[in-house]
């Protein structure tokens, strides 16, 4: 019988899915949701649910206490370009949140715990092709630099206290169920509803800037992957860098013509292209495969497939 879970910024892009794919999988009242506001439909309707503040350490301990929560997953954050716009909250949540958990993991009020990192990471003098596990990391965004310093909290928690932290380097994440949440990869999302409603999209982003994406499905079994792996496996206490497929938006308008063939696309880069041009254009993630089995199952064409299938239901 698996203890219960407790998911915090569970309304998110990833929090949702993460949510109802654990509950479908250790049963709806062992996952305990909470965010600071109220979430979907079928967030909401299928189990438990608290408004909860990820800054605020009492609060969880509380709910630590009450639920008797086994593990976290940490999934508040403020994404890549909202982050550009508020550094100073970007930083207070993006960190101080992981802060709290760490220390009551520390304090054996929690036994295991996820949280999310990104190739944000990595900046303009990382080895943008086939980037890999170890290198260079001099990110450039508010986002990038809270998630390469709570990568460095990761791994001294688990060096000085023995907290079993685990984290993934998520990539650009597309998903058709919960809207974009701020990202400078949202664009991977924004096409394909533009191009079902409206046969036409303006892009963020110039037509050949490569990004390293992954879709949902990919990203929520390589979370719950990472967490049911046994200790010793799990080598990176940083986080991994995970891959799926590296594509530009030129390469994704010409497979959504597959299937829409009157879909237009035109180029309006704005301030995220800046962000873009400091990211990987692939990621090496062969620690990953070794270590612990991952193996990521949608490329480009199998996702626009699905996206768009999924959309027009």
């Amino acid at each position: 019988m698996h203890g219960p879970i407790l998911i915090l910024g569970a309304c998110g892009q990833i929090g949702t899915e993460l949510t109802l794919a654990l509950r479908e999988r250790f049963g709806n009242n062992r996952v305990i949701a909470s965010d600071i506001r109220e979430g979907s439909e079928p967030l909401m309707a299928s189990g438990p649910f608290e408004l909860l503040d990820a800054t605020q350490y009492e609060a969880i301990e509380k709910m630590l206490v009450k639920y008797k929560i086994e593990e976290a997953y940490l999934m508040a954050a403020m994404l890549s370009a909202k982050a550009e716009k508020f550094p100073d909250r970007a930083w207070h949540l993006n960190i101080n949140s992981l802060l709290n958990l760490l220390n009551l993991a520390k304090d054996k009020k929690v036994k295991k715990i996820f949280w999310p990192s990104s190739i944000a990471v990595f900046g303009p003098k990382t080895p943008k092709d086939r980037t890999p596990q170890t290198t260079i990391m001099d990110p450039t965004t508010v986002y990038g630099i809270s998630k390469q310093t709570g990568e460095r909290w990761c791994a001294y928690y688990f060096e000085k206290h023995g907290v079993d932290i685990r984290s993934l380097r998520y990539p650009g994440l597309i998903s058709w169920r919960t809207p974009p949440g701020g990202g400078t990869t949202d664009y991977a999302i924004d096409i394909f509803h533009s191009a079902l409603r409206h046969r036409k999209y303006t892009c963020f982003l110039k037509e050949d800037t490569k990004l390293p994406m992954m879709y949902m499905d990919d990203a929520i079994r390589a979370t719950i992957g990472i967490m049911e792996c046994e200790p010793r496996k799990i080598r990176e206490r940083s986080s991994y860098n995970i891959a799926a497929m590296s594509f530009t938006p030129a390469e994704l308008a010409q497979n959504i013509k597959g299937h829409i063939p009157d879909f237009k696309i035109k180029y309006k880069p704005d301030f995220r292209q800046a962000i873009a041009d400091s990211w990987p254009n692939s990621i090496d993630d062969s620690r990953a495969r070794e270590d612990w089995g991952w193996q990521y199952r949608y490329d480009l064409k199998k996702t626009t497939g699905e996206m768009l299938g999924n959309l027009r239901s």
